[in-house]
């Protein structure tokens, strides 16, 4: 009887201490643009090889991030591919006070199909037939579309071609599958797939520099939170995101 007592003991313990424990083994959860896919993981996994619980990541678009968390989703760390959805999760009061830091930039190209014949055309050609890119109503890489096409003027001849995404890596994709013979996404984006190749590039003049924000959210309540924060913004953390293109901010 005390055997089988110590036992139920034993193992009453251990459920209780067992929540814990799991949780400890989760690292932080960051929301981040889809465009940091193979650099953020990247990083999670550097971050894990310094014996740490690796970060669990969700990517999607800025916009679908922020307005989660806005609803009430609870998240660590957030990195927006541009300012405005950053702040507008600021002005709500869920970003932690003194976390907020200018991260990463980003060109933004024109892509098509790898195996497609090079043709030497000015943009304004080239943009005349279906375009690939994310919703310029509310993603970030589309909003900086939108804004190079009318610096340019173009966007009132392209706005009737574009096939619009629900986010930057999802336009790529209609690229990659000859759904539309060119795309405009980030020149990350065609540094990550073999796929695609550039066929032109926008002058950083004609949109709004390019700016990645980071920030831990108020409702984090990971204890490796603020370091995970703090490692990817040391150099040893902007240098594995340099290797993908990305430029420091």
């Amino acid at each position: 009887m005390r055997i089988a007592r110590r036992w139920l003991i034993g193992a009453a313990l251990a459920l209780a201490v067992m929540p814990a424990q799991a949780q400890r083994r989760d690292g932080p959860l960051v929301l981040a643009a889809a465009s940091l896919q193979e650099s953020m993981t990247a990083a999670a996994d550097a971050w894990a090889r310094r014996g740490n619980a690796r970060p669990v990541l969700s990517f999607a678009a800025s916009s679908v991030l922020a307005r989660q968390v806005a609803a009430g989703a609870r998240a660590d760390l957030f990195v927006s591919a541009d300012l405005e959805w950053m702040d507008f999760l600021e002005q709500r009061g869920m970003v932690a006070p003194g976390t907020r830091a200018p991260f990463l930039g980003n060109r933004l190209v024109l892509v098509a199909l790898a195996g497609a014949p090079v043709e030497q055309r000015p943009l304004a050609a080239m943009l005349r037939g279906r375009i690939a890119v994310a919703d310029p109503a509310s993603v970030p890489a589309g909003r900086y579309v939108e804004a190079a096409l009318r610096k340019l003027g173009l966007w009132q001849a392209a706005a009737p071609q574009l096939v619009r995404a629900e986010n930057v890596r999802a336009a790529l994709a209609l690229v990659e599958r000859g759904a539309a013979p060119y795309g405009i996404v980030y020149a990350t984006d065609a540094r990550a797939s073999r796929r695609v190749r550039v066929a032109g590039v926008f002058p950083q003049s004609s949109h709004p520099p390019i700016v990645y924000p980071l920030a831990r959210l108020r409702s984090s309540a990971h204890p490796e939170a603020e370091g995970f924060r703090r490692f990817l913004l040391s150099g040893e953390g902007r240098a594995i995101f340099t290797r993908f293109g990305f430029s420091r901010r």
